[in-house]
């Protein structure tokens, strides 16, 4: 009597199995439950709504004083090194005891000047290589019959200009008689870390700040290639941990994903992610969940794909993601049910053992 009655609750539990199944799952009629105490908008993802979620993105406008900037010639500083060639004079460019590299590399004083045999102390600071070697010919024809110079800069270290941030490898970099442009600087630094916005770049110069969007370096009618950096530029890139997106439920592998460019895809997520767990997933059950942004008066929002046919990946290509948003997918019934018995299942062998061990 008390086997047949094990075996009936045994039944009546298996009939019941999806409804116990552990694990989370949900269907649009589960949104509008009655103890939703929020009010809940449920919208299935068609081509209509995935344009309606569409960001229109409009980079930062470049403003005109980057843009109409253009360095002039180099102006020598403190800090650089110089090297003079006098022609036929062998005894100013390598004295007895001095390699022509030791002794031809004069480095500007911080006052601007260098120091030079004949005519002692020359300044520098401020002028051009051209105005420079004018002048130190000038001053040594006073002393030299002939005096033909040449005038090059070895090393520059009076003009720089500093990244800071997500680079990948952030720190000065110093200005050259060739002008260096902001697409070269974050080259150099390496603009694509990990965490990096690469939508919110930010050049401070001569007191304002300007962001800019380096991510549209390659879209049509980019601006960007056009901005050249001067001396005391502060470029930081910012990280992008306020661009964040959860994917949780049945993908192959459940990750929070940080983007870093101005718009992210549902497409991208749930490739990010490995895609739908063909074994386990309900292709039906792909939901984007919203909660409303800060400051807005509107209910959150449940987003729902029906992805059963792979066609139904192009309209996840054209819905956009917000910051913050869930991308659940659940799992089939089949799912649920498998679940539900493998839990049963030790139950049932501990309870038929110990009736066993009764009998």
């Amino acid at each position: 009597m008390k086997s047949k009655l094990l075996v009936a609750l045994m039944c009546s539990a298996v009939l019941q199995g999806c409804a116990f199944a552990p694990g989370q799952h949900m269907t649009p009629d589960d949104v509008k439950d009655e103890a939703m105490t929020d009010p809940v908008n449920v919208v299935q993802i068609t081509s209509t709504t995935a344009r309606q979620q569409q960001v229109i993105y409009t980079a930062p406008p470049v403003a005109q004083a980057l843009l109409s900037y253009r360095p002039g010639d180099y102006r020598i500083g403190p800090g650089d090194g110089l090297i003079v060639t006098v022609w036929e004079h062998q005894e100013l460019n390598s004295p007895a005891g001095q390699t022509q590299g030791d002794s031809s590399s004069r480095i500007v004083r911080n006052d601007g000047s260098i120091y030079y045999p004949y005519i002692e102390s020359i300044s520098a600071g401020g002028k051009t290589v051209e105005q420079f070697r004018n002048d130190l010919q000038v001053a040594l024809s006073k002393y030299l019959t002939v005096a033909k110079v040449d005038v090059n800069i070895e090393t520059y270290n009076s003009q720089r200009v500093i990244l800071s941030g997500a680079f990948r490898s952030p720190g000065p970099q110093a200005l050259t008689n060739v002008p260096l442009s902001l697409v070269n600087a974050v080259s150099r630094a390496g603009g694509e870390a990990e965490n990096a916005n690469l939508a919110g770049l930010i050049l401070k110069r001569d007191g304002h700040e300007y962001t800019l969007d380096i991510d549209t370096l390659n879209r049509a009618g980019s601006q960007l290639g056009g901005i050249y950096l001067k001396d005391g530029d502060q470029l930081h890139l910012g990280n992008n941990r306020a661009n964040t997106i959860y994917v949780l439920g049945e993908v192959r592998n459940p990750q929070t994903l940080n983007y870093g460019t101005s718009t992210y895809n549902l497409m991208q997520a749930l490739g990010s992610a490995g895609g739908l767990a063909q074994d386990t997933a309900a292709a039906e059950a792909v939901y984007v969940i919203r909660n409303p942004q800060a400051g807005e008066k509107q209910p959150a929002t449940v987003f729902y794909l029906d992805a059963k046919k792979p066609t139904a990946f192009l309209l996840a290509r054209e819905f956009d993601l917000q910051p913050s948003d869930v991308v659940f997918v659940g799992p089939a019934n089949i799912t649920r049910w498998n679940r539900f018995i493998s839990q049963l299942l030790p139950s049932a062998t501990v309870v038929g053992t110990t009736a066993a061990f009764r009998n």
